[in-house]
């Protein structure tokens, strides 16, 4: 059974949103339940800093051992930052992807949309659990 936090939002493609205790700003990953079905992370592909996204628009992909997989954005947002953990160590995504595993922060342009997103109850009823 793969952790799923009760303090962070889910999105149905297996991406976490999680407050970063600033203002409207998030740290996005991938669930523990994707990282268990994906394998071995051995590399993400993450974009610049200043881009901009539309709510589940694909804003990366992430490769392991037995598949790629697009990135889904949960919300629109400018990415403010990306993990350089995870840029040079790509395995941290498996070892704690709810902790130093994060992919990108972002700042949110729609509030409105956190509404459009899973909480920990309806995701792990999404993925069986």
């Amino acid at each position: 059974m793969s952790k799923t936090p009760d303090d962070l939002l889910y999105t149905e493609e297996h991406e976490y949103l999680r407050p970063t205790g600033e203002d409207g700003e998030y740290f996005v990953g991938i669930t523990d339940y994707a990282q268990g079905e994906l394998g071995d992370v051995v590399f993400v592909e993450t974009p610049a800093v200043g881009d901009t996204f539309g709510r589940m628009d694909v804003f990366g992909t992430v490769e392991a051992v037995k598949a790629v997989s697009d990135l889904y954005c949960p919300v629109s947002c400018e990415i403010t930052e990306v993990n350089p953990a995870v840029e040079s160590d790509p395995s941290v995504v498996n070892s704690d992807p709810y902790g130093d595993g994060w992919l990108i922060k972002v700042r949110l342009t729609d509030e409105l949309e956190l509404d459009q997103l899973l909480g920990a109850e309806e995701y792990r009823a999404h993925i069986g659990e």
